[in-house]
């Protein structure tokens, strides 16, 4: 196993901008519009409050889980502490892909405002997907930013979030002026209809979840903080409150900047109501380029959390340990880097169109990996209420019932028999995932057992190789394992004072090997 050398040295400035940042990022600029006309000014303002709550909820599960097990990985920990391997790989493989999915649609956000800024030159046709024409030269813009992303993830995570820090003054900026032009020259008459049907309120809050995604990167670089645990709960719920607030008040905002008919126009809705309110395209061309950095911070934010996931994935043996091989020079997991820069370098090939449906397949991986978050909340404060605690929330266990059946409801509006389902490409989305996710998960089938041991030392960040076979004789257990002696003292003194362990040998590689194939035959 890689000995593990995330540095620590983010500040808590450095999380709360990391968290904050990315849950804003670009959404607010494309999908406001439709929000409003979906749902209503006030309705859209109705379905994000209803998505604060479950954060929140949620929120809270994290504010508890995190402390007390401040380990890369965040949900795959939680969940394999509460409910073992099946449980954890399932929670590690859903939240990856609601980072992937969010980080998939960044490369075609991109493209889309550099092209509302600067027309790009159409050459090189390849195909046309969902009536949106592919061009080789439109590709190469998120290609590039692609490349650009990998490689200030390969020099740091200290580098990442000065990058992140930077690019996030600018997007605030640009909200900003986008708030106050509106409230200068809107009008409270474009806010009409205020609510429409149930069913739009209902379709705006299937997006809802996907635009939260980002507070729960915090424990994906608790290894990596260089601060207190217990200021990690303040600066959740902080992230949270302050990603709703902004919000709020950029729907409030269109909705004054322009009526109904400017924001169903297809493209950047905001960008639009600024044009319509400013009556002055420079004033858009101005928001685009903060919009412009919003999608920077989420693609910025969601390769970190996804490496991170898949990071300590590869370090517990669940997925190749190559996920887990570190940068020689600069301590970041590059090969699980590069794994989540070239798939969303790569989902531009999908079109502009695309958009909706990666929002929409990643939030349903949001929910699903909030519900098992929940759920190992509640196990953990039933079968394990000893676990200390640097943070314990209050009336836990009604609390965790709570965010099960708020994750429960969000997850059925997403099924067939839900109010508004996924359609047929998302869920093809969220299946070939799956799909990837059982092929990694059938290879590494026989060797669950055997490594558990590997396994429990990795999961928590321990630095021991360790590594079992086990065979059952007249009951009682006999484990192999090889390692360094020293290393492995301390682990001896806990893992085996119990009767049932007996301690074979401490081996080499190869001789292990031999004698757990002829064991096990060959398994």
């Amino acid at each position: 196993m890689n000995e593990n050398n995330l540095i620590r040295q983010l500040s808590v400035r450095d999380i709360f901008i990391l968290a904050f940042s990315t849950m804003i990022g670009w959404g607010w600029v494309s999908l406001t519009g439709i929000w409003i006309v979906s749902g209503g000014s006030i309705g859209a303002i109705i379905a994000f409050l209803t998505g604060a709550i479950l954060c929140i909820f949620i929120g809270l599960m994290y504010c508890e889980l995190t402390p007390m097990l401040p380990y890369a990985g965040g949900e795959l920990v939680f969940s394999y502490k509460a409910m073992g391997y099946h449980a954890s790989y399932f929670t590690g493989w859903m939240i990856t892909f609601a980072y992937l999915g969010i980080a998939a649609w960044e490369g075609p956000a991109l493209a889309t405002a550099i092209d509302y800024l600067i027309q790009i030159p159409r050459i090189g046709y390849l195909y046309t997907i969902a009536d949106f024409d592919v061009y080789i030269s439109w590709l190469l813009i998120p290609a590039i930013e692609g490349a650009f992303l990998i490689y200030i993830n390969f020099r740091g995570i200290k580098f990442s979030t000065i990058f992140q820090a930077a690019v996030t003054l600018i997007l605030a900026a640009g909200g900003i002026l986008f708030a106050g032009v509106s409230l200068i020259e809107g009008n409270i008459s474009n806010m009409q209809p205020f609510i429409t049907q149930s069913s739009g309120v209902i379709a705006v809050m299937l997006s809802v979840p996907a635009m939260f995604v980002g507070f729960d990167v915090i424990p994906q670089v608790v290894e990596e903080m260089n601060l207190p645990v217990k200021k990690i709960p303040k600066i959740i719920i902080l992230s949270i409150c302050l990603a709703t607030t902004w919000y709020i008040i950029m729907i409030l905002s269109a909705a004054l900047a322009a009526p109904a008919n400017i924001l169903s126009v297809s493209g950047l809705t905001v960008v639009n109501a600024m044009n319509f309110a400013a009556d002055n395209v420079i004033a858009g061309k101005i928001l685009i380029i903060s919009a412009i950095m919003g999608i920077l911070t989420s693609w910025n934010g969601f390769i970190i959390g996804a490496t991170r996931v898949l990071y300590s994935m590869g370090r517990a043996k669940m997925l190749p340990e190559k996920f887990s091989a570190m940068h020689p020079k600069y301590n970041t997991p590059y090969f699980a880097t590069l794994f989540v820069g070239v798939i969303t370098i790569f989902t531009p090939l999908f079109g502009k169109n695309s958009l909706t449906w990666f929002v929409e397949a990643s939030s349903f991986g949001t929910v699903i990996a909030y519900f098992m978050v929940a759920l190992s909340f509640v196990v953990l404060r039933i079968k394990q209420p000893e676990l200390e605690r640097p943070f314990k929330i209050k009336n836990g266990l009604p609390v965790g019932l709570a965010a099960m059946a708020v994750s429960i409801f969000f997850i059925s509006l997403y099924l067939p028999t839900g109010a508004s389902s996924l359609n047929k490409i998302e869920w093809l989305i969220v299946a070939s995932w799956l799909i990837v996710g059982m092929i990694f998960y059938l290879n590494n089938f026989q060797n669950i057992d055997r490594n558990k041991i590997y396994r429990d030392s990795a999961m928590y960040g321990k630095k021991s190789d360790i590594s079992e076979g086990v065979v059952i004789i007249m009951g009682l257990k006999k484990v192999l394992v090889h390692g360094d002696r020293e290393s492995l003292k301390e682990f001896f003194s806990v893992k085996f004072t119990k009767p049932q362990y007996e301690v074979v040998a401490i081996l080499s590689d190869d001789s292990r090997n031999k004698i757990v194939n002829n064991n096990l035959g060959g398994g």
